[in-house]
């Protein structure tokens, strides 16, 4: 038997979160250094399978593994990647150990002269963040859809305690308040996602009666559905297929978010320490917008054209009213949480236009967004710490005393507008050519998100950065070298795919070519000829 690289993917943050968790709670350095290092070995295995996965080879998935896990049931232990999920699964490990660095202090204990203060155990905290990441990549990796839901609901367990028991210390109440603040937003977060997921339980279970009904043994394996349906064994009825979509979409477009099931993100990452909402927008929600193209278009695709309409709608509500509210904010988290959904609804919006451009640019969006996410909230972290409020007002000048802060404050926030030579613009650009391309009008009207975008950005970095020095900040201290190893790696990255992206697109493009060929749709032809064809016609 081969080497079950995927599988020691997964396991070696699970393993890390034992042993972390192991640790003496007098030994809190000594956990900090350990979580590090089984997140650092995890980014190593990430690397290993980014090096072996070959996109030119025939086949969706690759480094595969199957065996049998619950015969009676038809479920399966079977893992797989794409070049999507390989994007994705090293996003994820390339982050992991920036959040832990950027939270080193973040869960040592509260001081004891203070009343009404908690002990905070930094062992259960590194833990945590160590089993999200195995539980996400295993997400990514899962080709059986049954593995796959287990781990999807998994995961709300750690996040809920990284929310309600690791919040943000930067509160504008006192610590009585914000923690019934944090634990609100843990349980928001909680009730919003299960009930996204007993209603998918739903679906999954009605589509393994559909397979065992026509194939005569249900089955949950997301390779041997497509072939099913590819050769004409597998038909579901349309009503049935629609309403299978509707129960997968829904547990996803909550994960997501996407308007109007986005409310528990800007309480979960407004009461999150900056590096848990880190981990929430940039590793977690990206499950969702993933699993949108490997599960909803190639086991429904006729079900995924029916509802596209009503998903381009919602997409576009979704851009414009989340960069609306970000420009309304006066919180520097919040409005970082409403940048977030406005990206999300480019997202989808390019999942769901059918084209290899569109497709394409979403999967580079889920990668440069968590890259450019991460660096300007974790700078805003490293800003709130100093100061100990997420008020935009409460802050000014900071560019005069902190310069290195500032100016990668302003790098970050210049790749989440999507400037033109940073990251995202690449992948922006595409989503919107690719929708142009098939719905002209929706693409028009989703351009508005990008000038909003300039404006509660450009808004932000003036309130707080530019103008007066106030005398809160006035001795405020710069980036100190730990803070520098974190932020630095993701600058050069955004900088790096920003003139060179041809990485991740000779990744990615093969397994966009191959979920619109199981949806059976095509990149529509130009209206203007090409040469050839105007020669053809003289």
């Amino acid at each position: 038997m081969s080497f079950p690289l995927l599988t020691a993917t997964a396991a070696v943050p699970a393993i890390g979160a034992i042993a972390t968790a192991a640790v003496p709670a007098a030994k809190r350095t000594a956990a900090k250094w350990l979580a590090l290092l089984f997140s650092l070995a995890t980014l190593a295995l990430a690397a290993v399978v980014a090096v072996r996965f070959d996109p030119g080879a025939k086949g969706p998935f690759q480094l595969t593994e199957s065996h049998a896990w619950i015969k009676d049931f038809g479920v399966r232990y079977e893992l797989g990647v794409d070049g999507i999920a390989v994007a994705l699964i090293a996003l994820t490990a390339l982050l992991v150990p920036f959040v832990i660095l950027a939270g080193w202090h973040d869960a040592d204990p509260m001081e004891e002269a203070e009343p009404n203060r908690r002990w905070r155990p930094t062992q259960g905290f590194f833990a945590l963040i160590l089993a999200v990441e195995a539980m996400v990549v295993i997400s990514f990796e899962a080709t059986d859809v049954f593995l796959f839901y287990i781990f999807f609901e998994a995961m709300l367990i750690p996040m809920y305690f990284l929310i309600g028991g690791f919040g943000d210390r930067a509160g504008e109440h006192g610590e009585e308040q914000s923690a019934t603040q944090r634990s609100y937003a843990a349980v928001k977060f909680l009730l919003y996602n299960l009930a996204g997921g007993l209603i998918m339980l739903a679906a999954v279970i009605g589509l393994y009666a559909a397979t065992a009904h026509q194939l005569g043994s249900g089955t949950f394996s997301l390779t041997e559905i497509v072939q099913a349906r590819a050769d004409g064994r597998l038909e579901l009825a349309a009503g049935t297929e629609r309403l299978l979509f509707l129960g997968f979409f829904f547990a996803f477009a909550v994960k997501a978010p996407l308007w109007p099931l986005h409310t528990w993100l800007p309480n979960a990452m407004g009461e999150s320490t900056a590096p848990v909402a880190v981990l929430i927008t940039a590793v977690v929600d990206k499950v969702g917008t993933f699993a949108m193209l490997r599960f909803c278009l190639q086991l429904f695709p006729e079900a995924s054209s029916w509802a596209t309409p009503v998903i381009l709608v919602l997409a576009l509500v979704s851009i414009l009213y989340g960069a609306l509210l970000a420009v309304g904010q006066r919180d520097i988290k919040r409005l970082i949480a409403y940048a977030s959904i406005s990206h999300f609804g480019f997202i989808v919006l390019g999942i769901f236009a059918m084209t290899s451009q569109g497709q394409g640019g979403a999967t580079l969006y889920m990668v440069n967004h968590g890259i450019s996410t991460a660096a300007l909230m974790l700078v805003a972290g490293f800003l709130i710490s100093r100061r100990g409020s997420r008020l935009i007002a409460d802050y000014g000048g900071v560019q005069k005393v902190a310069p290195v802060l500032a100016g990668t404050f302003l790098v970050g926030g210049l790749a989440t507008l999507s400037l033109p030579g940073l990251a995202p613009f690449v992948s922006e650009f595409l989503v919107l050519v690719g929708t142009f391309s098939r719905y002209p009008a929706v693409g028009i009207v989703a351009t508005v998100g990008i000038v909003l975008a300039a404006l509660y950005v450009l808004v932000l970095y003036q309130r707080t950065m530019t103008g007066p020095v106030k005398s809160e900040v006035r001795a405020m201290p710069d980036l100190k070298a730990r803070e520098l190893a974190v932020v630095a790696p993701l600058i050069a990255l955004l900088l790096f795919l920003g003139v060179y992206p041809k990485p991740l697109t000779d990744l990615v493009n093969p397994a966009v070519e191959h979920t619109l060929s199981v949806v059976d749709r095509h990149d529509p032809r130009p209206d203007v000829p090409v040469k050839a064809d105007a020669e053809a016609a003289k």
